[in-house]
């Protein structure tokens, strides 16, 4: 580097266009299914018409696009700047169900939009929480993020449906297979450009050996809009029952402590450090972007921990990519013919990428406490204590049940309680200081 040169962290490094539009596309591929799932469970719950259900998705789409720019690029005081990208948050399913139910589709957005706002104004206060996430509670939680969405990929490569009668079958598991065989093949024997498109190439050579084995659907595309633009309030104005706002807001909470760790788990695999200013940022946007989608008919949003392994496996880790992600996010829910195409990857191939991506953020964890000391404190017991209290759901989703329904919304994701659970066995044990050994300004 020659005199009076900076360098440019890999964060803020802009790449080639296409190569940018290439690795944005990949990080859609894998977030789809799960983009759109929240919506689709609320209009089969709630009994919307296809129709109405077409504009949920489509608002939904452009929600995320708008959330990831927000979070990647970022203005003022919001967004974190990191690779991140948004989508509706699985956590918020359960209570818009019971608002949905007794006050529609307006009771749901106007809580929505209080959660949004109470969410951005805590954020600063919330980010404070940032001194109690040592290197033992991230590395913990970064493998919990991983562990708790390996089911999903399972279930992908299954065929998606457990009720299924093919669920499982042997064409399932082998487009599964192949898919993961060309993700692994392409990773090892090419280098550059290709070898990070592993997961993309994967998918779309799994899709195309599903069509031609007579696996592979795409009517759907045909039947598709080209264009589809949703209004804001499209479902009327928003209305206001604080019953609902209160479930809404203990939801936002729970997002918010997801989002930490999936803040710092993304910094410590991209290499930026996450302090107080930018969590509070990356949970600034989470609050702004919750509040916009509920004007433009969509739910809370936050980040999509899938996608965390996808950075890792790749070894990409300019936000300007993810950006790309949320422009093509924008486009598709603008064109709801090319979101068609996208929802037409079998599940069984999104498995085989799936295995792979979730399976790298393990690995991630893993490096990350081999850098913790285990040698005279108590961290051993924290990770332990952590994992297996994180993963109860796992193995049985039903096991708080008889719990009140706002702990059933904290204990419900293995990801949350299990961060709770590392925080305050840290707290427990190792102070609120923490041991000097776990320390990142002791770490030589």
């Amino acid at each position: 580097m020659k005199q009076g040169e900076t360098t440019v962290s890999p964060v803020d490094q802009i790449l080639p266009v296409g190569h940018m539009f290439a690795y944005g596309l990949q990080h859609v591929l894998a977030m789809y299914a799960g983009a759109v799932a929240v919506p689709i469970i609320v209009a089969q719950a709630l009994g919307l018409s296809t129709e109405q259900l077409t504009y949920l998705i489509n608002a939904d789409l452009m929600a995320a696009g708008i959330a990831t720019l927000i979070q990647t690029l970022g203005f003022w005081n919001v967004g974190a700047k990191i690779p991140m990208i948004q989508g509706v948050s699985f956590a918020s399913v359960a209570p818009m169900l019971v608002i949905g139910h007794e006050q529609g589709l307006p009771g749901i957005f106007g809580a929505v939009m209080v959660a949004g706002a109470v969410a951005f104004f805590l954020s600063p206060y919330f980010s404070r929480l940032i001194r109690f996430f040592p290197p033992v509670v991230t590395g913990t939680i970064i493998t919990l993020i991983g562990i708790s969405l390996l089911p999903v990929a399972v279930r992908w490569a299954g065929g998606g449906n457990p009720a299924a009668p093919d669920f499982a079958s042997m064409h399932n598991l082998l487009l599964s297979l192949i898919t993961l065989g060309i993700v692994v093949i392409v990773y090892r024997c090419f280098k550059g450009f290709i070898s990070n498109l592993s997961i993309l190439i994967g998918l779309v050579g799994g899709t195309l050996i599903a069509y031609f084995m007579g696996y592979a659907n795409f009517s759907a595309v045909e039947h598709a809009a080209w264009v589809g633009i949703v209004p804001p309030l499209f479902f009327g104005v928003p209305t206001f029952e604080l019953s609902g706002i209160i479930s809404m807001v203990v939801v936002m909470l729970v997002i918010m402590v997801e989002t930490t760790g999936d803040c710092i788990a993304i910094g410590e695999i991209v290499g930026r450090r996450i302090d107080k200013p930018r969590l509070a940022a990356c949970l600034r946007a989470d609050g702004l972007s919750t509040f916009i989608a509920s004007i433009l008919n969509s739910f809370p949003h936050s980040a999509f921990a899938q996608n965390v392994g996808l950075v890792a496996v790749t070894g990409i880790k300019s936000r300007f990519v993810v950006s790309c992600s949320g422009i093509i996010l924008l486009a598709l829910g603008l064109f709801p013919k090319m979101g068609a195409l996208i929802a037409s990857i079998p599940s069984a191939v999104l498995g085989g990428a799936g295995l792979a991506m979730f399976g790298m953020i393990i690995a991630s964890g893993i490096r990350a406490l081999g850098k913790v000391s285990f040698d005279g404190n108590y961290n051993l017991m924290i990770v332990a204590v952590s994992l297996s209290l994180g993963m109860i759901t796992l193995a049985e989703p039903h096991f708080f049940s008889k719990f009140p329904s706002w702990a059933q919304i904290v204990m419900h994701s293995g990801i949350t309680f299990g961060s709770l659970v590392a925080v305050a066995m840290n707290l427990l044990l190792n102070g609120s200081e923490g041991h000097p050994s776990d320390r990142p300004d002791k770490i030589k």
